[in-house]
């Protein structure tokens, strides 16, 4: 327990930190509306042509739809922690490297601490509204106590999930001159494959089976198709088993490649 004291008090520190930019919170919350609505409205136009097209009901898309854009923090990879990049880029992290403190750890507990704060800034906001709305645009809650505790466990390893595949990202930038065009790439196509713009369901067969199986399927794509009630039973049981498996193989590839670029590392300047 005394070896976490630190961690405790960096992830408090930066979660307080966070909050406090309510206007950036603010100009988020727009953000999410407007493309919730858009997503919801797109959808419905296709599933007004021809319902049975699609793998999921109307209702469970939206529930898919708005519970994705309530924890957008949570869930996607682009959402950096940019103070990493900036430190790694401008030699900063020499004093890092010097801390009484493992950098995997602070890195994880840094972002962790930020992805949260901005998500408890947005989500309430974005949950009442949708649950008013008028049908079929309406956030339904639907299922049990047992189902949304699954939800709350898995959106938690998803969250570890994203967290352990970011760190790849940031570990990267130490052998890049610029990390610019690897977050971008690497964000939008692995937010892609994880459901993040057209459900995994939605993807073709082939592709699904590859996806679901790979990391980009252990991270938003188990806890909103819990909490629509597309996974029920045993589907469950292994996708919340795969989580744990990514995290663990994430983890250790993170750590292992940290470790070996550390002993890499040339700070250059004075």
């Amino acid at each position: 327990m005394i070896y976490l004291k630190p961690y405790k008090a960096l992830f408090r520190i930066r979660f307080t930190n966070s909050l406090q930019y309510r206007a950036a919170a603010v100009a988020g919350l727009v953000t999410q509306f407007v493309w919730g609505f858009m997503y919801i409205l797109a959808f419905a136009a296709f599933y007004n042509s021809n319902p049975a097209a699609f793998p999921m009901t109307l209702q469970q898309t939206v529930s898919y739809v708005w519970m994705q854009q309530a924890f957008i923090a949570v869930f996607f990879i682009w959402m950096y922690e940019n103070s990493i990049f900036e430190a790694v880029e401008s030699g900063q992290v020499a004093y890092e490297m010097v801390r009484p403190m493992d950098l995997y750890g602070r890195w994880f507990t840094m972002t962790t601490a930020n992805r949260l704060s901005r998500a408890v800034l947005r989500c309430i906001p974005i949950l009442i509204v949708a649950f008013i709305l008028p049908e079929p645009y309406r956030l339904v809650l639907g299922g049990g106590a047992i189902k949304h505790v699954l939800f709350l466990l898995s959106m938690i390893l998803s969250l570890c999930v994203v967290v352990s595949f970011s760190m790849l990202i940031y570990i990267s930038a130490f052998h890049t001159v610029n990390s610019m065009g690897t977050r971008i790439v690497v964000g939008v196509a692995g937010d892609f494959f994880a459901g993040g713009y057209i459900p995994i369901p939605f993807f073709p067969d082939f592709l699904r089976t590859v996806i679901e199986l790979s990391p980009f399927g252990a991270m938003q794509n188990m806890p909103l198709l819990i909490f629509n009630g597309y996974l029920t039973g045993n589907a469950i049981a292994r996708g919340m088993l795969l989580q744990v498996f990514w995290i663990a193989v994430l983890v250790l590839a993170g750590r292992l490649w940290m470790r070996r670029s550390l002993k890499k590392v040339i700070v250059q300047g004075g």
